[in-house]
């Protein structure tokens, strides 16, 4: 009895150990092509975000064989496994639905990897979801997108191909934003443009957005609009242009404080809602 059960507990080492061998191969696998691939995220943008994702891909397949090595290794599970996708068809229809949110997420995560509607570091606002953020990374499941408070929203890529996306930096990063102000009607509506001007034009993150011809003609940089008559006020807007969007925002917020200031220096009114409020008081009837 006692070499039966030496040579059985010889058996289950020697496959464990092989198991063993088996995972820690995998992981030094995807390891090393972490380092390889990662080591590289200097290259440019538009090829680093499908080869982002692929890596997850061949992280995937490395683990996925990995485990099929693994079962293969212990020949009771290797049986049981045979006989089991050989025989029971009902069980691969379940497991096909099973798997098919997850295969839309794959499928829609190669479209994205192949098309790039957005890349890694884009900065992106998914129209129907109010979200909007950084592009951090592209799973085969989900993308990931740091918001302004530096937090994380995961969208699986099956939402992610079907949403209408704003994105700020495909074909070109410049971006305008509109400034925009009321003043009173008794204010000098041209000396408040000119000052509107003043301001975005010395502002150090200024982007002169003229085409050759424009400066040819010499028109202004800066373009201002009275923008509508409202209950209080005349309604101005600027075009204010900046390289990027996080420029342009950080633009935006200095010329509401530069410019209030201006107004107040130079006399012209920002409005607000004035009411006018009427008592009526009637006699009190004495009574006898």
């Amino acid at each position: 009895m006692w070499p039966l059960n030496n040579n059985f507990v010889r058996e289950i080492m020697l496959r464990g150990l092989n198991v063993f061998v088996i995972l820690v191969c995998a992981i030094l696998v995807v390891k090393i092509l972490k380092r390889f691939i990662y080591r590289n995220e200097h290259i440019k943008n538009g090829i680093w975000t499908p080869l982002r994702f692929y890596s997850h891909l061949l992280f995937g397949i490395v683990y996925f064989f990995g485990a099929l090595l693994c079962i293969y290794a212990i020949p009771p599970l290797r049986d049981l496994s045979i006989s089991i996708f050989a025989s029971s068809g009902v069980l691969a229809i379940v497991v096909g639905f099973a798997a098919q949110s997850a295969l839309a997420n794959i499928v829609s995560g190669c479209f994205i990897a192949i098309f790039k509607p957005f890349r890694i570091g884009d900065k992106i606002k998914f129209i129907g979801k109010d979200v909007v953020g950084t592009v951090e990374d592209i799973t085969l499941r989900h993308t990931i997108i740091r918001t302004f408070e530096n937090k994380r929203v995961i969208i699986p890529n099956s939402v992610v191909s079907v949403d209408i996306i704003e994105n700020a930096h495909i074909i070109e990063e410049k971006v305008c934003r509109f400034f925009e102000i009321g003043i009173s009607y008794d204010s000098d509506v041209e000396k408040a443009i000119a000052i509107i001007r003043e301001e975005v034009k010395k502002h150090t993150d200024f982007y002169d957005n003229r085409t050759e011809e424009e400066k040819s003609a010499e028109l202004n940089p800066i373009k201002v609009k009275v923008l509508s008559f409202g209950d209080f006020s005349v309604n101005l807007r600027a075009w204010v242009w900046a390289k990027d969007s996080a420029t342009n925002f950080d633009m935006v917020c200095d010329l509401n404080k530069n410019i209030k200031e201006r107004f107040d220096k130079e006399g012209i009114e920002i409005p607000f809602p004035y009411r006018t409020i009427v008592y009526k008081n009637k006699p009190i009837e004495k009574t006898a």
